[in-house]
């Protein structure tokens, strides 16, 4: 059964959630594109409940929220019971999210992630287990 991880975030995350969609796609996952679909300014909570609630469910396995600074998707996402979103700027902050803490949703910010680490920084959040 394929992976499925809702993807999600704010009008500045479109680009960013774009190139992820294609990205894990292309390694065997099932991307859910909860939006934003536009550049246009949007209320970001809308479509992080969205994916937030998908993986508080079992409908999606993780999810992954990107806005411009990702504060504000952790701080909706983590509203949602069952969910740990965990705010990521680095690979080492990734894999410790999932070691220690078990987190089921990842937040990039994406005006303040360098655009080169991104795909490594997911694949290593997605490939680390809870350590228990």
């Amino acid at each position: 059964m394929t992976v499925k991880i809702a993807l999600a975030g704010d009008h500045r995350g479109v680009e960013m959630k774009a190139r992820l969609f294609a990205f894990l796609k292309s390694k065997g996952f099932e991307p859910v594109d909860c939006g934003p679909f536009t550049l246009e300014s949007c209320d970001y909570p809308d479509f992080m409940f969205d994916a937030a609630e998908k993986v508080a469910r079992g409908d999606c396995r993780f999810g992954i929220g990107i806005c411009h600074s990702g504060i504000g998707s952790a701080i909706a996402a983590n509203k949602v019971r069952g969910i740990r979103a965990a705010l990521c700027k680095s690979v080492e902050e990734a894999k410790l999210s999932r070691a220690h803490n078990d987190a089921n949703m990842l937040i990039l910010g994406s005006g303040f992630l360098d655009t080169s680490i991104v795909e490594t920084l997911v694949e290593t959040w997605l490939s680390t287990p809870f350590e228990g």
